[in-house]
């Protein structure tokens, strides 16, 4: 009986792009975020200001303050959006103090919404073609308009600093894939560690016929994007927890390390951090600490990264969040799904426009992957690095009779 060879694992240049991310020894000192709304705004003005020649070259570009009524002209500022339901402090002290606690909605959009743009020479109210569902606080944009008799600002077209230059992809001839999960989820009520290890064995190739094994073999990374625990609320409310709640805390984290592990030592596997994850709170989220994974660690193929993340694969960029910046986005403006609101970002060229931190037209070519829940769906995305395809593998332990 001949025995059958084993399969060799592709291989793919990787080199990680976080340190951007990285918060070295940042204390905070009680100031607030207008620093760092100028310094987007700076930054944000002069690519606006290097576009309008080819948009509207016959308009001269003036501020705020050097609007004239009823002329037409371009300006260029940060968009605030005044939202009648934004909750603020002090919604929250009354909530602390009222017997019947307010109730939260998840969109904050309101009819009355209306548009705001700021520069270092003022505000004024926007009117006419910037509808407020589609926009949201912190993004920079230039206007084309003119000052109405009510001191408005009538807006008839927009320019959005869209994508920026893109290097050309390298051509491959061999398929190379990614694969991206999300919401593992262990320790929730959905997580199903039986569907978990259904998916390390398909990656590691214990699974599955020769065909199988053979797109297995071609995986060459699997990045776990965010939320992979989940840690009761109870334990994250501030208050002392005790000894044995501590070992609670820690058996969803130990399970994770486990399964890790078991990918690690067949792929590089990058890890980040989400909101549900023991990291800080606030993007950029700071990498998961290695100390949490004693046996996923000892590998050299194991990297703990920041969200957002960012690196290069076989010269293909990759950036991405755990997915609050796009969930921040449906609280304060509206679109058909996330993958509109992904895109708005690109259009935008700001990965987190309504956080108060920093992250076109010229045949770009991106793929926008919105990953799904695994613990809800069993489903993962696979990137073909060859040509940005996608695919999905879905997993499950359901057995219909």
């Amino acid at each position: 009986m001949p025995v059958p060879m084993p399969m060799e694992r592709k291989q793919a240049a990787y080199s990680n792009l976080d340190e951007r991310y990285a918060i070295q020894g940042e204390k905070y000192q009680g100031q607030q975020y207008s620093h760092i709304y100028f310094t987007r705004l700076h930054h944000m003005r002069n690519l606006l200001h290097a576009l309008v020649p080819s948009w509207k070259p016959q308009l001269p570009v003036t501020t705020v303050l050097g609007l004239e009524e009823g002329k037409d002209c371009i300006i260029v500022g940060t968009l605030y959006k005044h939202m009648k339901l934004k909750p603020s402090i002090l919604d929250e002290y009354s909530k602390e103090r009222s017997a019947i606690p307010l109730v939260k909605p998840h969109n904050f959009m309101h009819p009355d919404d209306h548009l705001i743009l700021e520069d270092e020479s003022g505000r004024v109210t926007l009117a006419g073609a910037i509808p407020p569902p589609a926009f949201v606080t912190g993004v920079v944009v230039a206007l084309h308009g003119k000052e109405t008799s009510a001191g408005n600002f009538l807006v008839e077209d927009v320019l959005e600093a869209g994508l920026p230059p893109q290097t050309a992809l390298s051509s491959a001839d061999e398929d190379k894939y990614v694969v991206f999960v999300s919401g593992l989820s262990v320790g929730s009520g959905t997580f199903n560690p039986l569907q978990f290890q259904l998916l390390i064995d398909h990656i590691t190739g214990h699974l599955g016929d020769d065909n199988e094994q053979t797109m297995a073999s071609n995986i060459v990374r699997v990045v776990v994007a965010g939320n992979s625990v989940h840690i009761a609320p109870r334990f994250v409310n501030g208050q002392t927890v005790s000894s044995k709640d501590q070992s609670r805390i820690a058996e969803p984290i130990k399970e994770l390390d486990i399964m890790l592990t078991q990918l690690v030592a067949s792929l590089p596997v990058d890890i980040m951090p989400g909101c549900h994850d023991p990291a800080n709170f606030s993007l950029p989220q700071q990498p998961l600490h290695r100390c949490l994974f004693s046996g996923a660690s000892t590998y050299n193929t194991f990297s703990s990264c920041s969200n957002p993340h960012q690196f290069e694969l076989d010269s293909v960029q990759f950036i991405g969040t755990s997915g609050q910046n796009i969930d921040d986005l449906y609280k304060y403006s509206d679109a058909k799904d996330k993958l509109e609101f992904m895109e708005r970002t690109l259009r935008w060229r700001h990965l987190a426009p309504t956080a108060p931190n920093s992250l076109g037209p010229e045949k770009q070519k991106v793929r926008l992957i919105s990953i799904p829940k695994f613990s809800e769906s069993g489903v993962v995305v696979m990137l073909n690095l060859r040509n940005l395809e996608c695919s999905t593998l879905s997993f499950s332990t359901n057995f219909d009779a």
